[in-house]
């Protein structure tokens, strides 16, 4: 099963906003949640 791959540029613009995020005092699963990611992945 093939899935969407993303770019290297998004995902340096995901880690930064998870950063903002933590900046403001939010827990890191929550960050991953709020911009639409997972917090943990399996492979």
């Amino acid at each position: 099963m093939a899935g969407k791959r993303e770019k290297p540029e998004d995902i340096v613009m995901k880690l930064r906003q998870v950063e903002v995020l933590q900046g403001q005092g939010a827990k890191l699963a929550d960050a991953v949640r709020q911009i639409g990611g997972e917090a943990c992945a399996r492979h």
